[in-house]
């Protein structure tokens, strides 16, 4: 799990493809998830909270530091991890 205390300055220096799924971690912690498709958002977050729902989330970058998106309870779409 991340240090929930590092911190974090400058630009995004990378992204990933999320596929949402509910027992599987990223491949790394995000700074921030790009969403592509408006929708619901379930998320593990780098502090431990899990399931934590963010409902109607826009388009556009979503600055949370989540573990995990979680298919059950997500329906937003085109979903890019930064880091």
């Amino acid at each position: 799990m991340a240090d929930v205390n590092q911190k974090i300055d400058g630009p995004a220096s990378g992204a990933f493809a999320i596929t949402p799924d509910d027992s599987t971690n990223l491949v790394r912690s995000t700074r921030a998830l790009y969403i592509g498709v408006t929708g619901n958002l379930t998320v593990d977050m780098v502090n431990g909270q899990t399931s934590v729902l963010f409902a109607n989330v826009p388009v556009g970058m979503f600055p949370i530091r989540v573990v995990r998106v979680r298919s059950t309870g997500t329906t937003a779409t085109s979903i890019t991890g930064v880091f």
